[in-house]
């Protein structure tokens, strides 16, 4: 899942990456108003975090022209400013969730989690397709009695694959959703990943592969089919 951070102070953006990345999340981070509204519009994001008091746009006004846009994508404001009013004004011009400064991380992630929940529609924490089951809160890759820990980015791109069983995803499709724009990650480490995932669903038994569709990308299939 693909969250974008917009928030002035450098420190406190990269903190915030740094826990959701442990998380299994894939985060792009801005420090203005502007960029955070190019970022939105040019990429598909599962949540968004606004803090209100940035540079060049403010994030009530960032809010109030993604709320324009054709997206349903949640949105929390994370901001120093607790006052009622404040709250009030963020969620009356479409905020989703408001966390005030300081804050508990455990509350920002499980917050942030229940967000993107929200966005995907809630599925409970265990994706399933033919004879595998991701564990999303252990990151536990299991076929009938066998168990595989996942890392960061193979869960990552699993868990987009069985929400989208059969799609066709291009390699820069899932580059992007998965590394972020800001990656300077190549094509190449798609396929190497890829080429990690296939090698324990067939290590574990499983009855479905992620194969090539030539000239197009990868899709997630029933082996045989």
């Amino acid at each position: 899942m693909r969250i974008l951070i917009a928030e002035d102070e450098v420190e406190l953006a990269r903190g915030l990456k740094y826990l959701l990345e442990k998380h299994k999340f894939t985060v792009d981070i801005v420090h203005n108003g502007a960029d955070a509204l190019d970022y939105f519009c040019s990429a598909v994001y599962d949540a968004v975090v606004l803090d209100i008091m940035m540079p060049k746009m403010n994030g009530l006004e960032v809010l109030a022209n993604i709320r324009k846009q054709p997206s349903s994508v949640p949105v929390m404001m994370l901001t120093a400013r607790a006052e009622i009013e404040d709250r009030v004004a963020g969620l009356d011009a479409g905020a989703d969730d408001y966390l005030p400064k300081p804050f508990s991380t455990r509350e920002f992630i499980a917050r942030v989690k229940a967000l993107a929940r929200r966005n995907l529609g809630y599925a409970g924490n265990v994706r399933s397709f033919g004879s595998v089951e991701l564990d999303c809160n252990r990151y536990e890759l299991t076929c009938g009695t066998q168990a595989l820990r996942l890392n960061n980015k193979e869960y990552q791109l699993l868990d987009l694959f069985l929400r989208h069983p059969h799609f066709v995803f291009s390699t820069e499709h899932l580059l992007d959703k998965v590394w972020g724009q800001d990656s300077d990650a190549g094509v190449d480490v798609v396929w190497t990943y890829i080429g990690f995932i296939r090698k324990k669903l067939k290590t574990l038994g499983a009855d479905i592969e992620i194969r090539t569709v030539r000239g197009a990308g990868y899709s997630l299939e029933e082996s045989g089919c």
